[in-house]
């Protein structure tokens, strides 16, 4: 069976996760948002979670990122309980949501250098210089935001999410509205974070960029993980075929 998968994968992995998620549950009234959802993840990996629209894919990571609270399970992310709202873990965390979190009539060196002075960072400025520097938009740092493409807009949030060099790295549905170069300048971005020492979960409906980018593959259905296993043992070329039969069960 495929949840049997999910169980197993989720006990091998459990002694040296640096995130444990048990059974979390999220209930809105009638609706069950998240129905069970356990997985473990060790550090430096990478989980793409695929799943349609409604399967509770932005709750489980607003549940991750302290937005919001389970109706009951539990959740560990470097040792701290994810439930609690700490505020040393928030240190540790980095999120990209469907919002860019940015000020669009600030520029965009403005725009990282408050959060740099919010992160309490040393040398602010210069942090926020490099930040930019490494987005590939250093000669755009004076513009307001607001005149950036999509794409670019979304270089520099992903550049505010990671001032404070996280641990975690949280990303919803970020290929979202990006033409063809964008989404290349992201994947690419997205390689770079991906160094082995930080951990990131992705939702996305992107699925050639999803399995291009991850380590693990999560599919995500009327609030549950109906399957996880490493990229490696999947064949890509028939997943989309797989994910159709897998939702549809």
């Amino acid at each position: 069976m495929v949840v049997s998968r999910v169980n197993e994968q989720t006990n091998r992995d459990s002694s040296n996760s640096i995130i444990q998620v048990q059974n979390l549950r999220k209930d809105f009234g009638y609706l069950q948002a998240l129905s069970g959802v356990s997985f473990n993840l060790s550090k430096g990996e990478f989980l793409t979670i695929f799943g349609p629209n409604g399967a509770g894919k932005t709750t489980l990571i607003k549940v991750l990122t302290g937005l919001m609270r389970p109706t009951s399970g539990s959740a560990n992310i470097n040792g701290f309980d994810a439930l609690e709202g700490n505020p040393e873990l928030r240190s540790q965390i980095g999120v990209i949501s469907h919002s860019t979190c940015l000020y669009p009539d600030l520029t965009a060196l403005e725009n990282l250098l408050f959060y740099a002075k919010l992160y309490g960072l040393k040398d602010p400025k210069d942090r926020a210089k490099l930040s930019i520097k490494e987005a590939g938009l250093e000669s755009r740092k004076n513009d307001l935001v607001r005149t950036y493409s999509r794409g670019m807009q979304q270089r520099i949030a992903i550049a505010r999410a990671t001032l404070h060099d996280p641990s975690v790295l949280f990303l919803d549905e970020p290929f979202t509205g990006l033409d063809l170069s964008a989404t290349n300048s992201l994947k690419d971005q997205l390689h770079g974070l991906h160094t082995g020492n930080r951990t990131l979960i992705m939702t996305t409906h992107d699925m050639s960029c999803g399995l291009e980018i991850c380590d693990k593959v999560a599919i995500q259905s009327k609030g549950k993980f109906l399957f996880t296993e490493p990229v490696t043992s999947i064949d890509k070329n028939n997943f989309k075929n797989f994910y159709t039969k897998t939702i549809e069960k």
